[in-house]
Protein backbone atom coordinates (compact mmCIF):
# COMPACT_ATOMS: atom_id res chain seq x y z
CA UNK A 1 0.00 0.00 0.00
CA UNK A 2 1.08 3.28 -1.12
CA UNK A 3 2.11 5.22 2.58
CA UNK A 4 1.01 9.04 1.26
CA UNK A 5 -2.47 7.19 -0.62
CA UNK A 6 -3.18 5.94 2.53
CA UNK A 7 -2.17 9.21 4.42
CA UNK A 8 -4.22 11.19 2.10
CA UNK A 9 -7.67 8.71 2.08
CA UNK A 10 -6.73 9.14 6.52
CA UNK A 11 -7.24 12.84 6.38
CA UNK A 12 -10.21 13.03 4.11
CA UNK A 13 -11.75 10.73 6.57
CA UNK A 14 -10.87 12.43 9.49
CA UNK A 15 -12.06 15.55 7.63
CA UNK A 16 -16.03 13.93 6.94
CA UNK A 17 -15.92 13.41 10.13
CA UNK A 18 -15.43 16.60 11.60
CA UNK A 19 -17.60 18.16 9.20
CA UNK A 20 -20.45 15.77 9.49
CA UNK A 21 -21.59 17.18 12.97
CA UNK A 22 -21.95 20.31 11.81
CA UNK A 23 -24.17 19.55 8.95
CA UNK A 24 -26.61 17.75 11.33
CA UNK A 25 -26.65 20.79 13.22
CA UNK A 26 -28.37 22.94 10.79
CA UNK A 27 -32.07 21.85 10.68
CA UNK A 28 -33.86 20.18 7.70
CA UNK A 29 -35.36 22.59 4.74
CA UNK A 30 -38.76 21.61 3.97
CA UNK A 31 -40.37 23.00 0.76
CA UNK A 32 -44.05 23.06 1.23
CA UNK A 33 -45.92 21.48 -2.08
CA UNK A 34 -48.68 23.38 -3.60
CA UNK A 35 -52.01 24.04 -2.74
CA UNK A 36 -55.02 22.19 -3.57
CA UNK A 37 -57.41 25.48 -5.15
CA UNK A 38 -60.45 26.41 -3.76
CA UNK A 39 -62.93 28.85 -4.02
CA UNK A 40 -65.33 29.65 -1.37
CA UNK A 41 -68.24 31.96 -1.06
CA UNK A 42 -71.80 33.33 0.98
CA UNK A 43 -74.20 30.12 -0.22
CA UNK A 44 -75.58 32.72 -3.34
CA UNK A 45 -72.74 31.40 -4.89
CA UNK A 46 -73.88 28.23 -5.84
CA UNK A 47 -77.21 29.62 -6.30
CA UNK A 48 -77.66 31.93 -9.41
CA UNK A 49 -76.35 31.15 -12.53
CA UNK A 50 -78.59 33.96 -14.79
CA UNK A 51 -79.33 31.85 -17.65
CA UNK A 52 -76.03 30.54 -17.70
CA UNK A 53 -74.59 27.07 -16.95
CA UNK A 54 -71.63 27.50 -14.53
CA UNK A 55 -72.98 29.58 -10.60
CA UNK A 56 -70.33 31.91 -9.08
CA UNK A 57 -68.21 29.61 -7.46
CA UNK A 58 -67.85 26.97 -10.36
CA UNK A 59 -66.75 29.76 -13.21
CA UNK A 60 -64.12 31.55 -10.45
CA UNK A 61 -62.66 27.70 -10.22
CA UNK A 62 -62.83 27.06 -13.77
CA UNK A 63 -60.91 30.36 -14.68
CA UNK A 64 -58.61 30.61 -11.76
CA UNK A 65 -57.57 27.03 -12.84
CA UNK A 66 -57.47 27.67 -15.78
CA UNK A 67 -54.42 30.04 -15.21
CA UNK A 68 -56.68 33.16 -15.05
CA UNK A 69 -55.66 35.56 -12.08
CA UNK A 70 -57.32 34.65 -9.29
CA UNK A 71 -58.82 38.18 -8.20
CA UNK A 72 -60.35 38.19 -12.01
CA UNK A 73 -61.82 34.47 -11.58
CA UNK A 74 -63.62 35.79 -8.62
CA UNK A 75 -64.68 38.98 -9.67
CA UNK A 76 -65.71 37.08 -13.17
CA UNK A 77 -67.88 34.40 -10.69
CA UNK A 78 -69.23 37.68 -8.46
CA UNK A 79 -70.28 39.16 -12.01
CA UNK A 80 -72.78 36.85 -12.59
CA UNK A 81 -75.18 37.56 -9.50
CA UNK A 82 -74.10 41.34 -9.95
CA UNK A 83 -75.75 41.43 -13.18
CA UNK A 84 -78.79 38.53 -12.26
CA UNK A 85 -82.17 40.54 -11.62
CA UNK A 86 -83.21 37.58 -9.78
CA UNK A 87 -80.46 38.34 -7.03
CA UNK A 88 -82.23 41.21 -5.09
CA UNK A 89 -79.13 41.51 -2.85
CA UNK A 90 -76.13 42.42 -5.55
CA UNK A 91 -76.01 44.72 -8.31
CA UNK A 92 -78.82 44.76 -10.90
CA UNK A 93 -82.33 44.85 -9.21
CA UNK A 94 -80.40 44.69 -5.99
CA UNK A 95 -83.12 46.28 -3.31
CA UNK A 96 -83.06 50.11 -3.12
CA UNK A 97 -82.70 52.20 -0.52
CA UNK A 98 -85.88 54.08 1.08
CA UNK A 99 -85.74 56.91 -1.67
CA UNK A 100 -86.13 54.08 -4.11
CA UNK A 101 -82.61 54.08 -5.38
CA UNK A 102 -80.17 51.51 -6.28
CA UNK A 103 -76.70 52.35 -4.41
CA UNK A 104 -73.87 49.58 -4.51
CA UNK A 105 -71.31 49.20 -2.41
CA UNK A 106 -67.75 46.51 -3.01
CA UNK A 107 -64.51 45.87 -2.13
CA UNK A 108 -61.61 43.81 -3.40
CA UNK A 109 -58.28 42.74 -2.33
CA UNK A 110 -55.37 41.08 -4.41
CA UNK A 111 -53.00 39.16 -1.92
CA UNK A 112 -49.63 38.73 -3.91
CA UNK A 113 -49.84 42.51 -5.42
CA UNK A 114 -51.18 44.33 -2.13
CA UNK A 115 -53.75 45.99 -3.83
CA UNK A 116 -56.95 47.08 -2.23
CA UNK A 117 -59.76 48.82 -4.11
CA UNK A 118 -63.52 49.64 -2.86
CA UNK A 119 -66.62 51.92 -3.89
CA UNK A 120 -69.20 52.86 -1.99
CA UNK A 121 -72.86 54.14 -2.58
CA UNK A 122 -72.57 53.43 -6.37
CA UNK A 123 -74.97 54.69 -8.63
CA UNK A 124 -76.05 53.49 -12.37
CA UNK A 125 -73.29 50.22 -12.66
CA UNK A 126 -74.21 47.02 -12.14
CA UNK A 127 -70.97 45.36 -11.28
CA UNK A 128 -69.26 47.73 -8.56
CA UNK A 129 -66.68 44.60 -7.95
CA UNK A 130 -64.93 45.79 -11.13
CA UNK A 131 -65.42 49.31 -10.54
CA UNK A 132 -63.69 48.55 -7.53
CA UNK A 133 -60.69 46.51 -9.30
CA UNK A 134 -60.39 49.72 -10.95
CA UNK A 135 -60.01 51.60 -8.35
CA UNK A 136 -56.89 49.38 -7.05
CA UNK A 137 -55.82 49.32 -9.98
CA UNK A 138 -55.80 52.92 -11.43
CA UNK A 139 -55.48 55.21 -8.11
CA UNK A 140 -53.65 55.48 -5.25
CA UNK A 141 -56.43 55.68 -3.41
CA UNK A 142 -58.44 52.27 -1.56
CA UNK A 143 -61.99 53.87 -1.83
CA UNK A 144 -63.90 56.04 -3.72
CA UNK A 145 -67.71 56.88 -2.59
CA UNK A 146 -71.41 58.33 -4.54
CA UNK A 147 -70.84 60.67 -7.44
CA UNK A 148 -66.90 60.60 -7.00
CA UNK A 149 -67.17 56.87 -7.64
CA UNK A 150 -69.84 57.08 -10.35
CA UNK A 151 -67.40 59.80 -12.13
CA UNK A 152 -64.46 57.35 -11.97
CA UNK A 153 -66.41 54.78 -13.41
CA UNK A 154 -67.31 56.81 -16.21
CA UNK A 155 -63.74 58.24 -16.62
CA UNK A 156 -62.43 54.54 -16.72
CA UNK A 157 -65.73 53.27 -19.17
CA UNK A 158 -68.43 52.37 -17.66
CA UNK A 159 -72.05 52.86 -18.73
CA UNK A 160 -73.80 54.69 -16.58
CA UNK A 161 -77.43 54.11 -16.21
CA UNK A 162 -80.06 55.91 -14.93
CA UNK A 163 -81.82 53.68 -12.81
CA UNK A 164 -80.94 49.72 -11.91
CA UNK A 165 -83.97 49.19 -10.51
CA UNK A 166 -86.37 46.05 -12.13
CA UNK A 167 -89.68 45.76 -11.98
CA UNK A 168 -89.34 43.19 -9.36
CA UNK A 169 -87.22 45.45 -6.77
CA UNK A 170 -88.97 48.87 -7.70
CA UNK A 171 -92.36 46.51 -6.61
CA UNK A 172 -91.09 45.45 -3.76
CA UNK A 173 -89.86 48.88 -2.58
CA UNK A 174 -93.48 50.04 -3.35
CA UNK A 175 -95.14 47.72 -0.44
CA UNK A 176 -91.98 48.33 1.77
CA UNK A 177 -92.81 52.22 1.25
CA UNK A 178 -96.42 51.46 1.57
CA UNK A 179 -96.24 50.05 4.89
CA UNK A 180 -94.36 52.46 6.36
CA UNK A 181 -94.92 56.52 7.25
CA UNK A 182 -92.37 58.98 5.14
CA UNK A 183 -93.05 61.58 7.71
CA UNK A 184 -90.85 59.51 10.51
CA UNK A 185 -87.61 60.61 9.45
CA UNK A 186 -87.12 62.95 11.64
CA UNK A 187 -86.54 60.27 14.66
CA UNK A 188 -83.62 58.19 12.69
CA UNK A 189 -83.85 56.05 15.28
CA UNK A 190 -87.71 54.80 15.21
CA UNK A 191 -86.93 55.01 11.01
CA UNK A 192 -84.55 52.68 11.46
CA UNK A 193 -86.22 50.24 14.03
CA UNK A 194 -89.31 50.50 12.04
CA UNK A 195 -87.95 50.38 8.73
CA UNK A 196 -85.98 47.11 9.45
CA UNK A 197 -89.51 45.41 10.90
CA UNK A 198 -91.38 46.19 7.81
CA UNK A 199 -88.35 44.76 5.65
CA UNK A 200 -88.32 41.56 8.05
CA UNK A 201 -91.99 41.40 8.19
CA UNK A 202 -92.22 41.42 4.00
CA UNK A 203 -89.88 38.71 4.31
CA UNK A 204 -91.93 36.57 7.16
CA UNK A 205 -94.56 37.23 4.52
CA UNK A 206 -92.32 35.08 1.61
CA UNK A 207 -92.02 38.33 -0.28
CA UNK A 208 -88.17 38.60 0.29
CA UNK A 209 -85.74 36.07 0.97
CA UNK A 210 -84.86 36.58 5.18
CA UNK A 211 -81.04 36.82 3.64
CA UNK A 212 -81.94 39.09 1.18
CA UNK A 213 -82.75 41.94 3.79
CA UNK A 214 -78.93 42.21 4.60
CA UNK A 215 -78.18 41.14 1.27
CA UNK A 216 -74.06 40.67 0.03
CA UNK A 217 -71.86 38.11 -1.50
CA UNK A 218 -68.29 37.43 -0.74
CA UNK A 219 -66.17 35.28 -2.43
CA UNK A 220 -62.33 34.37 -2.02
CA UNK A 221 -59.86 32.12 -3.31
CA UNK A 222 -56.83 30.39 -3.83
CA UNK A 223 -54.88 28.55 -6.21
CA UNK A 224 -51.97 26.03 -6.53
CA UNK A 225 -49.56 28.63 -6.14
CA UNK A 226 -51.10 29.81 -3.09
CA UNK A 227 -51.95 33.16 -4.34
CA UNK A 228 -54.58 34.33 -2.45
CA UNK A 229 -57.64 37.26 -3.63
CA UNK A 230 -61.37 38.28 -1.98
CA UNK A 231 -63.77 39.94 -3.18
CA UNK A 232 -67.49 41.12 -1.77
CA UNK A 233 -70.31 43.11 -3.31
CA UNK A 234 -73.41 44.33 -2.70
CA UNK A 235 -76.59 45.84 -2.48
CA UNK A 236 -76.58 46.81 1.00
CA UNK A 237 -79.12 46.55 3.87
CA UNK A 238 -82.84 46.70 1.89
CA UNK A 239 -84.41 50.09 2.10
CA UNK A 240 -81.85 51.87 4.07
CA UNK A 241 -81.73 55.07 4.25
CA UNK A 242 -80.14 57.38 1.35
CA UNK A 243 -76.31 57.38 1.75
CA UNK A 244 -75.75 54.45 4.21
CA UNK A 245 -72.66 52.42 4.13
CA UNK A 246 -72.06 49.19 5.42
CA UNK A 247 -69.09 46.78 6.08
CA UNK A 248 -69.05 45.01 2.63
CA UNK A 249 -66.41 48.17 1.15
CA UNK A 250 -64.47 48.59 4.24
CA UNK A 251 -60.85 47.05 4.13
CA UNK A 252 -61.02 44.82 7.47
CA UNK A 253 -64.67 44.58 7.72
CA UNK A 254 -66.53 43.11 4.26
CA UNK A 255 -63.31 42.00 3.70
CA UNK A 256 -59.70 41.48 4.10
CA UNK A 257 -57.09 39.53 2.54
CA UNK A 258 -53.44 38.71 4.15
CA UNK A 259 -51.51 36.92 1.86
CA UNK A 260 -49.25 35.07 4.25
CA UNK A 261 -52.20 34.20 6.13
CA UNK A 262 -55.67 34.11 4.41
CA UNK A 263 -59.02 35.36 3.43
CA UNK A 264 -61.83 36.36 5.29
CA UNK A 265 -65.06 38.03 4.47
CA UNK A 266 -68.87 38.15 5.49
CA UNK A 267 -72.94 38.84 5.19
CA UNK A 268 -75.18 40.27 7.63
CA UNK A 269 -75.40 42.75 9.64
CA UNK A 270 -72.89 45.60 8.55
CA UNK A 271 -73.05 47.19 11.41
CA UNK A 272 -72.39 45.04 14.18
CA UNK A 273 -69.15 43.71 11.62
CA UNK A 274 -68.19 47.30 11.51
CA UNK A 275 -67.86 47.65 15.13
CA UNK A 276 -65.32 45.25 15.73
CA UNK A 277 -63.64 45.02 12.01
CA UNK A 278 -64.15 41.35 12.26
CA UNK A 279 -62.48 40.08 8.77
CA UNK A 280 -59.28 41.86 10.46
CA UNK A 281 -59.66 40.27 13.60
CA UNK A 282 -59.92 37.05 11.85
CA UNK A 283 -57.15 36.75 10.04
CA UNK A 284 -55.10 38.11 13.02
CA UNK A 285 -56.42 35.14 14.75
CA UNK A 286 -55.33 32.59 11.96
CA UNK A 287 -51.61 34.74 11.87
CA UNK A 288 -51.39 33.08 15.29
CA UNK A 289 -52.13 29.78 13.98
CA UNK A 290 -56.04 29.11 14.49
CA UNK A 291 -57.74 26.79 12.69
CA UNK A 292 -60.21 29.51 10.23
CA UNK A 293 -63.60 27.95 11.83
CA UNK A 294 -61.81 28.84 15.47
CA UNK A 295 -61.01 32.37 14.30
CA UNK A 296 -64.29 32.66 12.78
CA UNK A 297 -65.65 31.60 16.33
CA UNK A 298 -63.42 34.44 18.15
CA UNK A 299 -64.88 37.14 15.70
CA UNK A 300 -69.15 36.11 16.77
CA UNK A 301 -68.15 36.18 20.24
CA UNK A 302 -67.09 39.40 20.21
CA UNK A 303 -69.83 40.72 18.18
CA UNK A 304 -72.12 39.25 20.65
CA UNK A 305 -70.51 40.85 23.72
CA UNK A 306 -70.65 44.15 21.87
CA UNK A 307 -74.54 43.55 21.48
CA UNK A 308 -75.99 45.04 23.81
CA UNK A 309 -78.83 47.44 23.12
CA UNK A 310 -82.31 45.55 23.46
CA UNK A 311 -83.58 46.15 20.45
CA UNK A 312 -80.67 44.05 19.06
CA UNK A 313 -81.58 41.35 21.21
CA UNK A 314 -83.80 38.54 20.89
CA UNK A 315 -85.94 36.99 24.19
CA UNK A 316 -82.49 34.61 25.12
CA UNK A 317 -80.28 37.53 25.08
CA UNK A 318 -78.28 36.40 22.13
CA UNK A 319 -78.08 38.92 18.67
CA UNK A 320 -81.45 38.69 16.90
CA UNK A 321 -79.91 39.23 13.82
CA UNK A 322 -77.45 37.84 11.01
CA UNK A 323 -73.82 37.38 10.36
CA UNK A 324 -71.82 35.14 8.64
CA UNK A 325 -67.88 34.79 8.14
CA UNK A 326 -66.08 33.05 5.27
CA UNK A 327 -62.65 32.08 5.73
CA UNK A 328 -59.88 30.85 3.69
CA UNK A 329 -56.36 30.22 4.94
CA UNK A 330 -53.24 29.84 3.16
CA UNK A 331 -52.99 26.03 3.46
CA UNK A 332 -56.34 25.85 1.71
CA UNK A 333 -58.46 25.23 4.64
CA UNK A 334 -61.96 26.60 5.01
CA UNK A 335 -65.04 27.19 7.41
CA UNK A 336 -68.29 28.99 7.17
CA UNK A 337 -69.38 30.75 10.79
CA UNK A 338 -72.76 32.82 11.67
CA UNK A 339 -74.43 33.87 15.04
CA UNK A 340 -77.32 31.15 15.23
CA UNK A 341 -77.05 28.26 13.09
CA UNK A 342 -78.62 27.65 9.93
CA UNK A 343 -76.60 29.32 7.36
CA UNK A 344 -74.16 27.33 4.59
CA UNK A 345 -71.82 27.96 2.10
CA UNK A 346 -70.64 27.66 -1.25
CA UNK A 347 -67.64 25.80 -2.16
CA UNK A 348 -65.66 25.08 -5.13
CA UNK A 349 -62.96 22.63 -5.15
CA UNK A 350 -61.53 19.76 -7.63
CA UNK A 351 -64.56 17.62 -6.90
CA UNK A 352 -66.87 20.22 -7.53
CA UNK A 353 -69.46 22.50 -6.56
CA UNK A 354 -71.12 21.96 -3.10
CA UNK A 355 -72.77 23.75 0.09
CA UNK A 356 -71.06 23.01 3.14
CA UNK A 357 -72.36 23.45 6.55
CA UNK A 358 -71.67 27.23 8.46
CA UNK A 359 -70.70 26.32 12.17
CA UNK A 360 -73.52 28.43 14.89
CA UNK A 361 -72.03 30.18 17.45
CA UNK A 362 -75.39 29.88 19.34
Amino acid sequence: MNRALSRRTLLAGSASLAVAPLARAFPEILIPGPVKPVVISSSNGNAFKNGGTETCVQRAFRLMTSGTDVLDSLIEGVNILELDPEEISVGYGGLPNADGVVQLDSCCMHGPRKWAGGVAALEGVRTPSRVAREVAKQTDHHLLVGKGAQEFAHNVGFTIEDDLNTVKSRRLWLEWKRRTDKDHYLDPNQRAIGGLEHALAMASEGLIDPLHVYGTINCNGINEKGEICGVTTTSGLAFKIPGRVGDSPILGAGLYVDQEVGAAGSTGRGEANLYGLCSFVIIEELRRGKHPKDAGMEALKRVAKNTVEKRLLSPSGHPNFGLQFYILDSKGRHAGVTLSGGAAYAVCDENGAHTEHCEGLF
